[in-house]
């Protein structure tokens, strides 16, 4: 990975008397996943809007490729490529006029080839179909394969797989880690934190209009949940109750089935088995848990908060 493609500063950006963004900083540097997340309200939508020169902020700085989107928003925007929330498509055009549209936007030649980047949605059959007949998934397929058309540096996708189906959703993630693995820079913000684990490279957790937390997933998952979680299971699942006031066990929960520990570190694994085998115990699970982003994510807005509750949201979307 390079130097940061995306770095906003200190961004504030208001709408009247709401206050969207607050002291926003981001940084997401070339050829990385960054993956915004936070409730409904943080200003997700709004931070990507001002990566690309579509909002300006009121205070903060803004680079984007070493651009102000300010002075330079054109050149940036065609090196970007934009699936919003709700994309806004022709319909009374085919799915291929759509395409064909928009690469003349990008420069394009007017014959140059679409149906890849629609095959690779799998929506090359529907191609000569009116838009205004596509079903939801479909037409959010077509608006991503739009985005890749020109095959962007950057690629900025808000809420990306709602309403696809998994198999549609699948290929969708599938795409921007192939992008990624050919240098393209992924800003991503999502809902569906079971999509982004495994994807992001960075996570920026958004609260208020800023960045509460930022960092790589195994960074967060190191700061915030540090105890080491296993799973046991035996023959005997009563002997499994005799860990709960074992050294080093944190916590104990066991509800009828196996039981989960939280351990003050992963030295303590072999004296878990070490102690279940003095009390007779013939183990049939040993399982450590590694910390889903899910479960980073909560942990993170459990937090105490200093004048509220910990559950306040912003205004922006």
């Amino acid at each position: 990975m390079g130097g940061p493609v995306v770095e906003l500063r200190a961004v504030r950006r208001r709408f009247g008397d709401v206050v969207a963004l607050d002291g926003f900083d981001l940084s997401a540097p070339a050829g990385s996943v960054t993956v915004l997340v936070g409730p409904n309200g943080a200003g997700k939508t709004t931070a990507l809007r001002i990566v690309t020169g579509a909002l300006a902020p009121d205070a903060g700085e803004v680079r984007t490729f070493g651009l102000d989107p300010a002075v330079d928003g054109e050149e940036i925007r065609r090196r970007c490529g934009v699936v919003s929330a709700k994309p806004a498509l022709y319909d009374r055009l085919s799915g291929r006029d759509n395409l064909r549209y928009s690469a003349r936007l990008h420069g394009l030649d007017r014959h140059a080839d679409v149906g890849w980047a629609a095959a690779r949605f799998g929506i090359e059959h529907a191609l000569d179909q009116l838009v205004g007949g596509y079903s939801t998934g479909m037409k959010t397929r077509l608006a991503l394969a739009r985005a890749v058309l020109h095959r962007p540096d950057l690629l900025l996708l808000d809420e990306p797989t709602s309403g696809l189906d998994p198999e549609s959703a699948h290929a969708v993630l599938a795409l921007i880690r192939s992008m990624a693995a050919e240098g393209s820079t992924v800003v991503l913000c999502t809902h569906l934190l079971l999509e982004a684990d495994g994807l992001a490279d960075n996570v920026v957790v958004l609260e208020d209009g800023a960045a509460a937390v930022a960092g790589s997933p195994g960074d967060l998952a190191r700061a915030w949940l540090p105890d080491t979680v296993l799973r046991v299971d035996a023959e005997d699942r009563a002997v499994l109750d005799t860990l709960a006031t074992a050294p080093g066990v944190l916590a104990y929960e066991r509800d009828g089935g196996p039981a989960t520990l939280s351990l003050d570190g992963p030295e303590r694994v072999p004296d878990v088995v070490a102690a279940l085998v003095a009390a007779g115990a013939r183990v049939t699970r040993l399982e450590p848990r590694t910390p889903s982003l899910e479960d980073v994510y909560l942990a993170i807005r459990r937090r105490p908060r200093p004048g509220g509750d910990g559950t306040g949201a912003g205004a922006g979307s």
